[in-house]
């Protein structure tokens, strides 16, 4: 197995970073803050990352994706609202009921440009698909709906339910699901795929993004120096900057002082590039 290392790439660092993604036609990255409730912008200098912009929220954001023209698609604490790159909000759908004690969790566009989003905290927890105007439950027995992904050729697709240590597999749009695998040492948080059609896990209370083979082979540990890592995507002009976000979250005063680069992003040349994530269709 390849034992590979990643250095931290911001100065700043983070309570829940999360969601990191590439938006290639405007060369920048975007990732959350999720207790926060903000969104960040960030453009790449060499393996650093520099904020330049940040969108607030009244409360939690869970995730965010992108349209084609620039437009932000944002999944609050239990709405989804559309961010106009003017700066003006629309609200666009109620995913979760008003006061639900938990949350919206990871999101991602799938290869057609519709967009999933789950869930956590609650009694039982949903992923769905946000299409029409409405949404089309996938799973509605996760225990924490977390990282999405699909192969190259989009007709297969990855998701974790995190709590239960689970990488699920199916046949996409409409396969069963099973399981792919589960992680020892730390639980399964937000993964991509690279274009070679491998798994990058982030790997929370591991320390770690696990590479793993389309049959959930083990093939590359990628060393973090912060307990919870929490997603990764690839970036740059040719995608090949493994990006990884991480979190404070949970951490004594003691853990903090032991590891300080917890809560920043962080960057691995990995040699290997990733997919271009698709732009989210709103007329779908």
């Amino acid at each position: 197995m390849n034992e590979l290392t990643s250095r931290p790439a911001t100065e700043g660092t983070y309570h829940l970073g999360e969601g990191p993604l590439w938006d290639a036609a405007r060369q920048r990255l975007l990732w959350v803050d999720i207790m926060a409730g903000d969104v960040h912008e960030g453009r790449l200098a060499g393996d650093r990352i520099e904020p330049v912009g940040t969108w607030s929220f009244e409360q939690s954001v869970g995730a965010v994706a992108v349209a084609e023209d620039g437009d932000l698609l944002v999944a609050e604490k239990e709405t989804l609202t559309r961010v106009a790159t003017d700066g003006s909000r629309t609200h666009l759908a109620r995913i979760l009921p008003a006061g639900s004690p938990g949350r919206l969790n990871d999101g991602a566009v799938d290869p057609s440009g519709r967009f999933l989003i789950g869930s956590l905290g609650n009694d039982r927890e949903v992923l769905v698909r946000f299409e029409g105007g409405g949404c089309v439950t996938i799973d509605d027995d996760l225990t924490l709906s977390n990282g999405l992904a699909w192969s190259p050729s989009g007709d297969r697709f990855y998701s974790v339910d995190t709590m239960t240590r689970t990488i699920f597999v199916r046949d996409y749009p409409a396969g069963e699901r099973s399981v792919l695998c589960t992680v020892d040492d730390g639980y399964p948080d937000g993964l991509c795929v690279d274009a070679a059609g491998n798994l990058w896990v982030a790997v929370w209370g591991g320390g770690r993004v696990e590479c793993r083979s389309p049959e959930g082979v083990l093939l590359t540990t990628v060393g973090v120096d912060a307990p919870h890592t929490s997603s990764v995507t690839f970036a740059g002009p040719e995608l090949d900057l493994l990006v990884i976000t991480t979190a404070t979250q949970d951490m004594s005063p003691a853990e903090l002082a032991e590891r300080p680069s917890s809560g920043r992003l962080f960057t691995a040349r990995v040699g290997v590039a990733g997919l271009r994530a698709p732009y989210w269709q709103p007329g779908l």
